[in-house]
């Protein structure tokens, strides 16, 4: 039975497409955006996430662990992933639920059942089902079938993607999304690769390509003081969006909330002197995209 790896379904999201939304976080990314925000996706498997604001240091996970995968230490608890079968036992077993199981395997069939339970709220709102990640394209089969499920039921559904993947396999995504949330990060493709791993030749030449397809897409851009903010490549950004008819852009403003995941699971941030952008930076930015007849928005 065809299965995926979520990472979470959050509920009542309102900032993944149009009006309220359950956004599904598929597991799994081949990029690696020195700032992401959902570093918890990244991985193609399950991990554990230890909450040192929660944990008593009663030990009760160090016991249950039949392959003494975890210890107490001066420093809290730590982990060895290589010993680890990711059972569960331990979360199960933690009082104050200090250790967290961040990937869960769902069929098809169970996730839509989750999904279908906030019905009420897609279509009093206009909203609908998001697939998000990591990048959902990384499981695509699992995520193929549950938009084709979703569309059975008569639910709007979006993609949130970075594009990153072969033609034939995001094409086949086009007839059951409804939205395309594609995000483009940098369009020079040496500060691309610097800044999320992979250069960007295969996300604009795919992205051509659903616009040619006539697919319903938003771009969607993280701004980053410093690294791609400049005006001239907002202006960029702009004209490209011109050339390929897509009417609305949303910027995303950096922020430091993900910080703290990096922690959690253990991982280095590597901006930690980043600053987030001053609102009237934004403004000036989307001032540019609006003088090219554009729908612009900041945040979303």
């Amino acid at each position: 039975m065809l299965t995926g790896l979520v990472g979470n379904i959050q509920h009542y999201s309102i900032h993944d497409g149009p009006g309220i939304r359950s956004t599904v976080f598929l597991k799994g990314c081949p990029l690696s955006c020195q700032w992401c925000h959902n570093p918890e996706h990244i991985s193609f498997g399950p991990q554990l996430r230890w909450q040192k604001e929660k944990c008593i240091a009663c030990g009760d996970c160090v016991l249950s662990c039949s392959q003494q995968a975890i210890k107490l230490e001066m420093n809290g608890v730590s982990m060895d992933e290589s010993l680890c079968t990711f059972c569960g036992v331990c979360v199960a077993a933690c009082p104050t639920l200090a250790l967290e199981m961040l990937g869960k395997a769902m069929t098809v069939e169970q996730a839509l059942t989750l999904l279908k339970k906030d019905a009420l709220f897609y279509e009093s709102s206009g909203g609908g089902v998001t697939l998000s990640g990591g990048e959902p394209l990384e499981q695509a089969e699992f995520a193929l079938e549950l938009l084709k499920a979703l569309k059975r039921e008569s639910i709007h559904t979006a993609l949130d993607t970075a594009g990153y993947a072969p033609w034939p396999q995001l094409e086949k995504f086009v007839e059951n999304t409804d939205l395309f949330l594609y995000d483009v990060k940098h369009l020079d493709a040496l500060q691309h690769e610097r800044l999320t791993g992979v250069d960007n030749e295969l996300i604009l030449s795919n992205l051509r390509k659903l616009s040619r397809g006539g697919a319903h897409i938003w771009l969607r851009i993280p701004l980053l003081p410093g690294l791609n903010d400049a005006p001239e490549h907002v202006t960029a950004i702009g004209d490209l969006a011109r050339e390929l008819s897509i009417r609305e852009i949303y910027l995303l403003p950096y922020h430091y909330l993900a910080i703290g995941k990096y922690e959690k699971l253990g991982l280095t941030y590597v901006l930690p002197d980043l600053n987030e952008p001053k609102q009237e930076r934004m403004e000036e930015l989307r001032e540019i995209l609006l003088n090219k007849g554009l729908n612009a928005h900041i945040g979303g």
